[in-house]
């Protein structure tokens, strides 16, 4: 008994040197530096939870099986989409534009197309009821594809809009996040609604171990888009649920979600829906080929918008939305304004935003002065005294509400909107539709809608973050270390 005794201690040391000598080989393969070295940290301070947190969310990537299956779909979009005529083009492109496409389309494989026609909608109530309108005009098909989906009061009409079509003998596919919506109010009998109604629908990224059905829990399909018969789409940052998102906790504060959406028309139209066919492949296993063309162009518009839709994800070997604000970033020369509810950056992404500022552009980001994820908020916390001595002007929405948009524009022409944040996770872990947007007329949209938020929000001044008390900034220091576990 005593021997045991005396050789348990040394059997745990032991143990312990091997895991952390493990760690450093394993740990940085293929990773970023600072996730690297978050991890490292997390092994090194606290070994055996560090190694189970690893061990259970330590690998960024989709099951080889669903990469392969986005390798088959890039493959094929871009022998699909090669010999097709995606609308005439506005004249005049600068040069980093066409290259910026170029990458686009090698990382994410969608075209850059022409005569497309986009409009705004920044009021919450309004966007369902536009998405309900088309969908009542839908002859063919309805696809949804949203990240949280949920029938309650407010989305009523959009259910109800789907159940007409149903019953007329429109085809209805949905794809829901399984984890994202999983535990919030109303999921049972959303699911019930939508099989009563013959809707086909599928959980996207199902967390179902029992049922052969697993990868890293937090990896998510974010995507939020809606396509009707292949000639109207919708995308952007909105779920499908009530502004407060029917929590409690969301209802004592009085907090709301503030969105925005484009409803699009014109030749980029068939991207959008290649996005969801592509996902609806990944989930079910079904290409649809016999009912849906990958590429249906559908008719002109009145529109004179060159767009491109770019795609991102685990499932991509590069970080496509990533390399599409980092281009857009470097490539600006008079004006650049984010909007992100979170923004957390990367070392690459903090450098190009700083850098921006040192070359004399006006640069400014929007972010909430309430958050609703305390870790996240505290992680984008971190980074604002660089931003502010970097000269970037942050404007605070101002609470109860959560500027929920995702939008970047440069200069005059050129915008991006979709469902991506400007964070590590969005980068990384979940998949993300974006939209590039070139034309004066769209960005003049944006100006608008940015200078609402504007009035809407205060400025955070250097001297006023100096007064943080010591705290705060511990806080924001820890969060964003572990911001970095990817």
């Amino acid at each position: 008994m005593s021997l045991i005794l005396t050789w348990w201690p040394i059997a745990i040391l032991v143990v312990d040197i091997a895991i952390r000598i493990a760690a450093i080989i394993v740990v940085p393969r293929n990773r970023r530096p600072t996730a690297a070295m978050a991890w490292l940290l997390a092994i090194y301070f606290i070994p055996f939870i560090g190694v189970f947190l690893f061990l259970l969310i330590g690998t960024p990537r989709l099951p080889r099986k669903r990469r392969r299956k986005q390798d088959a779909i890039n493959d094929y979009i871009h022998e699909t989409s090669s010999h097709l005529d995606f609308g005439s083009l506005r004249p005049h492109a600068p040069d980093w534009f066409t290259t910026m496409v170029r990458m686009n389309r090698k990382l994410g494989s969608m075209p850059l197309a022409g005569d497309n026609e986009a409009h705004l909608i920044s009021e919450y109530a309004e966007s369902l009821a536009a998405m309900a309108a088309a969908i009542r005009g839908a002859k063919k098909y309805v696809h949804v594809e949203f990240y949280i989906l949920l029938t309650d009061a407010t989305t009523e009409d959009f259910f109800q809009a789907l159940e007409e079509v149903a019953r007329r003998g429109v085809v209805v596919r949905v794809l829901l996040d399984h984890w994202a919506n999983r535990g919030k109010p109303y999921y049972r009998r959303t699911l019930k609604r939508l099989t009563a109604m013959g809707a086909r629908w599928r959980l996207m990224l199902p967390v179902q171990p029992l049922r052969g059905k697993y990868q890293r829990p937090d990896l998510r399909n974010h995507r939020k888009l809606l396509v009707v018969d292949g000639e109207t789409a919708f995308m952007g940052s909105q779920n499908v649920i009530d502004s407060t998102y029917n929590l409690r906790r969301n209802i004592r504060r009085g907090l709301h979600w503030v969105d925005l959406m484009v409803r699009v028309q014109g030749p980029v139209v068939a991207s959008i829906g290649a996005v969801f066919l592509s996902d609806w492949y990944s989930e079910t296993g079904e290409t649809l080929e016999d009912e849906i063309k990958l590429f249906e162009i559908p008719p002109p518009s009145r529109g004179d918008l060159d767009c491109q839709i770019v795609p991102s994800g685990p499932g991509f070997r590069f970080d496509n939305n990533l390399r599409l604000f980092l281009a857009l970033l470097y490539y600006a020369q008079r004006r650049i304004i984010i909007v992100s509810p979170y923004f957390v950056p990367d070392e690459a992404l903090l450098l190009a935003v700083t850098t921006a500022c040192h070359r004399g552009l006006q640069v400014e980001l929007f972010v909430s002065e309430e958050g609703d994820q305390a870790v996240v908020y505290h992680a984008q916390r971190s980074y604002y005294e660089a931003l502010l001595r970097a000269g970037v002007k942050i404007w605070m929405y101002r609470k109860p509400f959560i500027l929920h948009s995702k939008s970047m524009t440069i200069d005059d022409e050129v915008a991006i909107i979709g469902s991506s944040n400007m964070d590590m996770r969005s980068f990384g872990l979940n998949l993300e539709i974006s939209m590039l947007v070139r034309g004066e007329e769209f960005v003049a949209e944006m100006r608008l809608i940015e200078e609402k938020y504007r009035r809407l929000s205060r400025e955070l001044t250097l001297e006023e973050w100096r007064q943080q008390p010591l705290r705060s900034t511990v806080l924001d220091n820890l969060a964003r270390l572990t911001s970095a576990l990817q």
